[in-house]
């Protein structure tokens, strides 16, 4: 699901995939709905390609969505009340404790909540892709 939305340097807000063409992407604003073209001097980044660091290994973008999820019960996130607080790089402890907190900054994290806000606004709920099991039922022939 991630993977079609994607985040263009120079535009604010996130970008679902519309369609592709020889050399340019069109896109759909995720907030307005309005679409446009990508060209190949753009640089595009897909949210389902970024992680972040962590003590222990990089963390898919998708999983800290969740977690944020989880912890804000689904509500928005004021980003502008925890810059001016001073309370950004908490807020972000209590949902991933185990952020590297030399590698990731603080503007990271106001694009990551700005971003779950962006996703939630849309109607995003769940963000990480779940591999979906097929699950056989066994059929049981008796012969007599």
């Amino acid at each position: 699901m991630l993977r079609e939305i994607l985040a263009i340097t120079g535009k604010p807000g996130l970008f679902r995939i519309v369609s592709q063409g020889n050399r340019m992407i069109v896109v759909e604003d995720l907030a307005s709905k309005k679409r446009f073209p990508t060209h190949s001097r753009d640089k595009v980044v897909s949210l389902g390609d970024i992680s972040m660091y962590t003590e222990a290994d990089d963390k898919p973008l998708g999983e800290i969505l969740d977690l944020v999820y989880a912890h804000n019960e689904g509500k928005k996130v004021d980003v502008k009340h925890l810059i001016a607080d001073g309370k950004l790089r908490q807020e972000f402890e209590a949902i991933l404790p185990d952020f590297d907190k030399e590698r990731v900054y603080d503007s990271d994290i106001k694009k990551l909540f700005t971003w779950y806000n962006i996703l939630t606004e849309a109607g995003f709920t769940k963000f990480t892709e779940e591999e979906l099991e097929k699950e056989e039922s066994p059929v049981e022939e008796k012969a007599e």
